[in-house]
């Protein structure tokens, strides 16, 4: 008896439920109970599964195609669960993704919701939940999102991490980086209207020259990425150039490229972890380009030591580096999660301090936080120029990945969430060569 009741009454109640949803929409019922945590109607147009709408007629809309979109961000509330959501295609934005980005923060930022939500507001949102049927296990991670075990920056889990975001195919990142195949910020000077290749070479001569590389310069250059730095100042100044890099997909890409344009006898390139680069007082100048986020806040120091005893007393060393301010020093959940895991970033000033407490004088810092933006835009139109190719050979999760990666980074550069510099330092311990004036 009492097993039948209790069977009787869920199904009464499951009922009534449904009738709820069907009769209000889950759009609307979603509204309400979003509310109190959003300071006031949606900000976005919500368009749900069922075919509802709720929300400002006059916004973007954001379509939740399938019930595992709320699954994940409850179980992942925030930025994890939305972007989780987003590259599996369970939330869709049907216009420009960064306009309604955009918007989305801007409409938080002016409301300022600070607190925590009343229990009434609590009461509300777990009644939602259950009248949609939301309760349960979370869905499984997206098959895109980085699994990473370990210590924190020990040289496995360095590698596991580079090689999630670096070992997928040569051919994916050329369709989307200039020919140099330079995946960091470039130089546009006084023109943001040049190409991404073109800014790209203005950045390698910029660096080369900071660095005064010239025929017969040696080169550290710690990080080496797919080449580009390395490849440009043995083929353009005439250097010596060793090149380390962890990730075999780019070792493999640089040396059919050394092979190509008959480098041979000017660069070498090691599948090395930079902890390993054995020369002490050897280099005339050390090259490393955006590399420093990715050893973590313990190892900089080891980082810094490693640059130091490369070069010669005196010799330059040049660091281009991201920055941040705040609470999320990786980047934020999505990045930590789908692109950069276990990265580390600073305020530049904190950088700074490091490098001069390793043993080098800073004598420069060039900020390049708009070329960022310039560079990320150029990227991005090659990305929806091959999206096709790109979706062929990655899949569909993925390309949604990067897409969401190149809105979302531009954003944060454009909005000052993010900066780049360029920090430019001798060794101590013997006389520079550094003018005194700046001719950059």
């Amino acid at each position: 008896m009492t097993t039948t009741g209790t069977r009787s009454g869920t199904r009464r109640t499951t009922s009534a439920a449904r009738a709820d949803v069907a009769a209000s929409g889950v759009a609307a019922l979603l509204a309400e109970a979003a509310a109190p945590f959003v300071g006031g109607d949606l900000p976005v147009r919500l368009r749900a599964w069922d075919g509802s709408e709720a929300g400002p007629r006059d916004a973007p809309v954001v379509e939740l195609r399938s019930p595992d979109a709320l699954r994940r961000l409850l179980w992942h509330p925030g930025e994890l669960g939305a972007a989780q959501a987003y590259v599996t295609g369970e939330l869709e934005v049907p216009g420009d993704l960064d306009e309604t980005l955009t918007h989305a923060f801007a409409v938080g930022r002016r409301r300022g919701v600070t607190g925590r939500p009343s229990a009434a507001a609590i009461a509300q949102g777990v009644r939602t939940v259950r009248q949609l049927g939301l309760l349960g296990l979370p869905p499984a991670p997206p098959a895109s999102q980085a699994r990473v075990r370990g210590r924190l920056h020990s040289p496995q889990r360095d590698r596991t991490a580079i090689s999630h975001h670096y070992d997928v195919s040569h051919e994916f990142y050329s369709l989307i980086l200039d020919p140099a195949m330079a995946y960091s910020c470039a130089y546009y000077g006084d023109d943001p209207t040049q190409s991404v290749a073109s800014a790209q070479r203005a950045k390698l001569d910029l660096v080369c020259g900071k660095l005064g590389i010239g025929r017969g310069s040696t080169m550290l250059d710690v990080g080496c990425g797919w080449g580009s730095l390395s490849l440009h100042a043995a083929e353009h100044f005439g250097a010596q150039v060793v090149g380390v890099t962890i990730a075999a997909e780019q070792k493999r890409f640089i040396d059919r490229r050394i092979a190509e344009r008959g480098l041979g006898d000017r660069v070498e390139i090691r599948l090395q972890d930079y902890r390993d680069v054995p020369e002490r007082d050897h280099f005339d100048a050390v090259g490393s380009l955006e590399m420093g986020e990715h050893v973590g806040e313990r190892n900089y120091p080891t980082y810094v030591e490693v640059l130091r005893r490369a070069v010669r007393p005196g010799g330059r060393v040049l660091v281009q580096q991201m920055s941040r301010s705040g609470p999320h020093p990786g980047g934020g959940p999505f990045i930590e999660s789908f692109i950069a895991p276990d990265m580390h970033m600073r305020p530049v000033g904190e950088t700074v301090g490091h490098l001069e407490a390793g043993g080098l004088e800073v004598r420069d810092v060039h900020a390049l936080r708009e070329h960022y933006v310039w560079t990320v835009a150029g990227w991005l139109q090659n990305f929806e120029a091959h999206l096709a190719e790109l979706t062929a050979l990655v899949g569909e999760e993925y390309v949604r990945v990067w897409r969401l990666y190149l809105v979302g980074g531009a954003m944060a550069f454009r909005d000052g969430r993010m900066g780049v510099d360029q920090i430019l330092a001798v060794r101590r311990g013997a006389e520079h060569t550094l003018p005194p004036q700046r001719s950059w």
